[in-house]
């Protein structure tokens, strides 16, 4: 059974932490990997950098950047992984835009994450319909499953499209702009998490996108299965090193 399938049949709220492959060095990815298992963490999203991230806000926009600098790439990141299920154990879920994945040839880069023990994609450029008639096969053929993102502005019709082509969770962005941290969520929010939980879907749902403390972890998993938490560990990683994930978990629950 495929480990993110595993981790939300869990009678408990769910962490997913995103952090940015190769940032803030590039060989910190798999020691940040294995912190956050130890800190307790339930799944970890890893950021594929990319030159143009369209859907990510300033904090993680810096982070693909240094990455990129320190010279994370596609071929880069597999070679980090190689051999990182061994020690790690929870959902590891890939987060990077479709460009890079057709320049590798998608083939080959479902391949290559079969092979390090991924599990999951999450591609916020690849439309759904897309992904459906031309790619889904090619994924379920190397066992990773594909999240998509809705919105407050995510059409009901459009939902329920996306709910039965899903396998894994449904990632329910807290509002219309870019990732970032904020201290806490508004009514219009808390209405919007209300309205989709009451839609009555077969997959599960997490939120992410303004996750940045215990108040908004709460907030978001009062009508949600678990939240994600990406802008607000990575402006950890950069103040305080790689060396201090746990004090930054301890913070969140």
């Amino acid at each position: 059974m495929n480990r993110i399938t595993t981790s939300l049949a869990q009678d408990k709220k769910l962490l997913s932490i995103y952090f940015t492959a190769g940032f803030p060095n590039l060989e910190d990815t798999v020691s940040v990997l294995e912190q956050l298992q130890e800190a307790g963490v339930d799944m970890i999203e890893l950021g594929l950098p990319f030159s143009d991230p369209l859907a990510d806000g300033p904090t993680i926009q810096e982070s693909s950047t240094q990455a990129l600098r320190n010279g994370m790439t596609t071929d880069k990141l597999f070679s980090q992984l190689q051999g990182v299920r061994e020690n790690v154990h929870l959902p590891l879920i890939v987060m990077g835009y479709f460009n890079p994945m057709m320049q590798y040839g998608v083939e080959r880069f479902c391949q290559r994450c079969q092979e390090v023990g991924i599990d999951g994609l999450i591609i916020p450029d690849l439309p759904v319909d897309v992904y459906h008639e031309y790619y889904q096969k090619t994924f379920q053929k190397y066992g990773l499953m594909n999240m998509f993102l809705i919105t407050p502005q995510t059409p009901a019709q459009r939902i329920r499209y996306i709910d039965k082509v899903s396998e894994g969770f449904i990632y329910m962005v807290s509002s219309a702009a870019t990732t970032g941290a904020q201290g806490s969520f508004g009514d219009t929010q808390d209405a919007y998490f209300k309205r989709i939980s009451a839609m009555g879907l077969k997959s599960k749902l997490l939120v992410g996108f303004g996750i940045s403390n215990a108040k908004t972890y709460q907030a978001a998993t009062s009508n949600s299965k678990g939240a994600i938490i990406g802008s607000a560990f990575i402006k950890h990683l950069e103040k305080n090193g790689s060396k201090s994930v746990k004090q930054f978990i301890d913070t969140i629950r």
